[in-house]
C-alpha cells in the first residue's frame, strides 16, 4: 500500500508531535513531504530534529507559495499548526486543492471563518480531522462509554470545573494566544477542548449559552494591583531549554516573534476567568468554569442523571513550584497526579471505577491519538473519537457564543450565530 504524502504548515512546537509521528512512528503508512511556515529558521531546526533521528530533510516552503507546495510534492494530507487565526486559511485552501486536512484545535477562531470552512467541505467533500487529544484520554474514554450506556440514566444536569495552574495558565499570556484576534480567547482557544468533551459525553449540542468572563489576574493592571509585575517565577528563560531555545529565540530575528512575554505586560485582549451556562439541545444544562492562575492543575466533572450520579476528579499537577515554568507538561511537572471516578445511583452506595492514571502526554490521549490519525487506515472506533469538521464546529459552538454574551451580556441562541442546518 502506498505512503500517504503529508505536509506540515506551521512550525512551532505544536508540530514536533505530529512531524514525529509522520516521519518516525508510522512511516511505514505516512511519509513528510514539506514544511511550510513563514519563519525559515523554524522549518530548519525541524529538519535539524530530522537529521539528528537519521532522516533527510524535506523541502520547506515560505507561507506565501502554500499551493505550489501542494502541486511540487504532490501532497495527500495537509497538517495545520499554525496559529489559530490563519487555520481557516489553510483548512479552505487545502480542501478547494482536493486534499484532506488534519488541523490542531481549534479548528476557527470565529464565526465567519468557521462559515468558510463548512461551506469549502460542501464545495469539495473532502475530510478534515480535528486532533482532540482528550478523546483518547482512557478515562474519557470510560466517561463515554458509562454515560453511553445509561450509568446514570437521561443526563439532566453536569458541572464541569478546568484549572490551569500558574505554569501552564501563564503561558498562554506569554504568547500570541494574549490577543483574542490570533486565538479566540481562552473560551476558544482552550475550552473547545472541554466543550469537545462535554458535547461527546451528553450527546448532545448547545442550544443557548449565557457567560460572563474578565480579565482578573493577568496582564498589567492586574500584574500591579496583585504584586506579580516583576515576580521571577513568572518568567521564563528560554535558554534552559535547547529546543525552544532553537525554535523560538534563534529564529525571533525574522520575525520579532516573542515566546517569552511577561505575563503582566500590556496588551492583553483575552479573559482568564470565565463562567458559562449552557442549555443542550436535549434539555440538560451545564455549569462551566475555567480559571488560568490556579495553584494547582486539574479539572472536576460531575454528572446528574435520573438515575445517578458520576463524579470525575483528576490532580493533574498538585502544585507549582516556581522553577523553570518554560514549560508545562510532565518535563516540568515532577508533581504527582491522580484521578478518581465514581458512580452512584439512586438508593444505592458509591461505586469506585478502577482506573489507571497515566503521566504520559494528556493522560497517554497524545500517543494513541496519533496511532489512531496515522496508523493503518480501517482502524475501528467504537466510541467515535475521530473528530470530524462537524465536531470541530460544534466544539466552537459555545465558546463563539460565550465572547458573544461577554460583549451583550446576555444569553445567546447558538443558532443566531451559525446554523447548521443550512447546508
Amino acid at each position: 500500500m502506498a505512503r500517504r504524502r503529508y505536509a506540515v504548515v506551521g512550525t512551532g512546537s505544536r508540530a514536533e508531535r505530529h512531524v514525529h509521528a509522520i516521519a518516525v512512528e508510522h512511516a511505514d503508512t505516512c511519509e513528510l513531504v514539506a514544511f511550510a511556515d513563514v519563519n525559515r529558521t523554524r522549518m530548519n531546526v525541524h529538519n535539524e530534529r530530522l537529521a539528528e533521528l537519521g532522516l533527510g530533510p524535506v523541502p520547506a516552503y515560505d507561507a506565501a507559495d502554500f499551493p505550489k507546495m501542494l502541486d511540487e510534492q504532490r501532497v495527500d494530507v495537509v497538517v495545520v499548526t499554525t496559529v489559530d487565526r490563519f487555520h481557516d486559511r489553510y483548512v479552505v485552501e487545502a480542501l478547494d486543492a482536493g486534499r484532506d486536512v488534519v488541523t490542531e484545535k481549534p479548528m476557527t477562531t470565529d464565526v465567519p471563518s468557521a462559515r468558510k470552512v463548512l461551506d469549502a467541505v460542501h464545495r469539495n467533500g473532502g475530510n478534515v480531522t480535528v486532533t482532540f487529544n482528550y478523546r483518547y484520554n482512557p478515562i474519557h474514554e470510560k466517561v463515554r462509554a458509562l454515560l453511553a450506556d445509561g450509568a446514570v440514566g437521561e443526563i439532566g444536569s453536569v458541572h464541569f470545573e478546568w484549572l490551569l495552574d500558574t505554569r501552564h495558565g501563564a503561558d498562554y499570556f506569554r504568547r500570541w494566544h494574549r490577543d483574542k484576534a490570533n486565538s479566540g480567547g481562552l473560551v476558544v482557544h482552550k475550552s473547545t477542548h472541554h466543550f469537545d468533551l462535554l458535547n461527546w459525553w451528553v450527546g448532545s449540542v448547545p442550544d443557548t449559552v449565557y457567560a460572563q468572563g474578565r480579565l482578573f489576574f493577568y496582564g498589567h493592571e492586574n500584574g500591579e494591583r496583585h504584586g506579580y509585575t516583576d515576580d521571577d517565577r513568572f518568567a521564563i528563560d528560554l535558554t534552559r531549554d535547547d529546543w525552544l531555545r532553537r525554535l523560538y529565540l534563534d529564529a525571533r530575528h525574522e520575525d520579532g516573534y516573542r515566546r517569552d512575554r511577561n505575563p503582566f505586560d500590556p496588551g492583553v485582549s483575552i479573559e482568564d476567568d470565565v463562567s458559562v451556562l449552557v442549555r443542550y439541545a436535549s434539555g440538560a444544562t451545564l455549569t462551566y468554569h475555567l480559571t488560568a492562575y490556579s495553584p494547582w492543575e486539574g479539572y472536576r466533572l460531575m454528572v446528574n442523571g435520573s438515575r445517578g450520579r458520576l463524579e470525575l476528579e483528576v490532580v493533574e499537577n498538585s502544585w507549582v513550584s516556581g522553577q523553570n515554568p518554560s514549560v508545562h507538561g510532565v518535563g516540568a511537572s515532577p508533581e504527582q497526579g491522580w484521578a478518581k471516578l465514581s458512580v452512584q445511583r439512586l438508593f444505592e452506595e458509591r461505586e469506585e471505577i478502577p482506573l489507571e492514571y497515566d503521566r504520559e502526554g494528556h493522560g497517554g490521549a497524545d500517543r494513541r491519538m496519533v496511532d489512531a490519525l496515522y496508523g493503518p487506515a480501517g482502524q475501528q472506533d467504537p466510541l467515535g473519537r475521530r473528530a470530524t469538521h462537524h465536531d470541530g464546529v460544534l466544539s466552537l459552538l459555545t465558546g463563539f457564543a460565550a465572547n458573544r454574551s461577554f460583549s451583550t451580556g446576555g444569553p445567546v441562541r447558538v443558532a443566531d450565530l451559525l446554523d447548521l442546518r443550512r447546508p
